[in-house]
């Protein structure tokens, strides 16, 4: 009777199992590439077609009624589009994409000459960088050249930075402002050093990394937004935010721009303190209390209002691209974690929670990115810059993986 009752329990029991709901066996890493790669051609390729009788105008955001909002060459994120269709070019070779990738890179052109901005590096290195990359057509070249030279005119030697603003309204608080952002310029720079055998490129990019580790990092190796300089002392002032929660706060999309430029300086100058850099930022981000478990963070670290703070998905795409790449200069565990969470975070991305439907979303790829939130602009929009640097982190781990 004993061993009776024991299998009806057993029986009873794989009932109860059978009937419960299963979960979904996760998608293979390699399907959900392929498939996210394929639905941002389909949108790329109708945001394209949409802007094609705008022949000056690229894509920014959305509006509060959903509608398209775009911008002139000058605008910083000008870039964003056409690195996004050439990348996309590379994984497809569509010719279609081809076409419209120099289409929209030829609309950015006229920014080789700006001076009066650091963001000349993130216009002209994401769309004429990919451009000669993929084609090796000298014309390309020689823009970067030309914008190389316009970006080392807001060095600094005294100070040992790049400026980044000019007297814009919001920007008159300080002597001479560095933004974390500027980082990211020096890929342009270190890339045009090598290429045109030219060391003053790479010198003002390197002497810009060394100040910003200097000065821009606090213990914990989180990163102020804004640092402002003395220009007779080259001492920091000011110490701030302008897109953070607060002065001490850690800006999200910041402390990736801070990650990503220390990795890609280590990658162009093998430097071992920007790799430890890169690390140490990295372990910042990966270890914060307030990093959610999917792993695509708040605005802020710091927000008031967490957890109910709105994510930003351009920053968690940041992170993510950087992350894929460092997971290839350390080694053991840590390289495995770096790489795991950038999984996730790219499966995290391309859930329906963050990935649009097809046609919408003003045929951006990516929601739920916030680009100014004190100023209460680009709030919990699209932005071309995080469907940038998702597409980025697409091909970058479908290299990594082999897939």
């Amino acid at each position: 009777m004993k061993h009776f009752k024991i299998t009806i329990s057993i029986l009873v029991l794989a009932f109860v199992i059978g009937c419960a709901p299963q979960e979904k066996p996760e998608k293979p890493l390699s399907e959900v590439i392929n498939q996210s790669l394929a639905f941002a051609q389909q949108q790329s390729l109708l945001m394209a077609q949409s802007l094609e009788d705008q022949p000056s105008r690229l894509p920014k955001t959305i509006n509060q009624q959903g509608e398209l909002e775009t911008c002139g060459s000058e605008w910083w994120v000008s870039g964003f589009f056409p690195g996004v269709l050439w990348y996309l070019y590379e994984n497809s070779n569509d010719e279609k994409l081809k076409a419209w990738a120099t289409n929209y890179t030829l609309r950015v052109e006229d920014q080789q000459y700006t001076t009066d901005n650091h963001d000349v590096g993130f216009m002209i290195f994401c769309s004429f960088g990919h451009a000669y990359r993929l084609t090796n057509n000298e014309a390309y070249r020689d823009v970067i050249e030309t914008a190389s030279q316009s970006l080392i005119t807001r060095f600094n030697p005294t100070v040992g930075c790049i400026r980044s603003w000019d007297e814009a309204p919001w920007s008159k608080q300080w002597e001479f402002p560095v933004i974390i952002d500027n980082m990211m310029n020096l890929e342009m720079l270190m890339w045009a050093g090598k290429t045109f055998d030219n060391p003053e490129f790479t010198k003002v990019a390197e002497a810009h990394a060394n100040t910003t580790m200097k000065h821009h990092f606090r213990e914990d190796f989180s990163s102020y937004h804004v640092v402002s300089y003395d220009t007779l002392t080259g001492e920091p002032e000011a110490k701030h935010t302008s897109q953070g929660y607060s002065h001490e706060s850690a800006w999200a999309r910041g402390q990736a721009w801070g990650l990503y430029g220390y990795v890609m300086m280590y990658r162009e100058w093998g430097n071992q303190d920007y790799l430890k850099q890169a690390v140490r930022i990295a372990d910042f981000i990966l270890n914060h209390p307030n990093l959610p478990d999917d792993k695509i963070p708040y605005w802020d670290f710091d927000a008031p209002d967490i957890p109910d703070a709105l994510r930003d998905a351009s920053a968690g795409a940041i992170i993510c691209s950087a992350l894929i790449e460092l997971s290839d200069y350390v080694s053991g565990q840590k390289s495995a974690d770096y790489l795991a969470v950038a999984e996730k975070q790219l499966r995290t991305l391309s859930s329906p929670e963050y990935l649009a439907k097809p046609g919408k979303n003003g045929n951006f790829i990516l929601k739920h990115s916030v680009g100014h939130m004190p100023n209460g602009t680009e709030v919990d929009v699209p932005l071309s810059y995080a469907d940038y640097y998702y597409v980025e982190a697409l091909m970058r781990m479908k290299k990594r993986k082999g897939l």
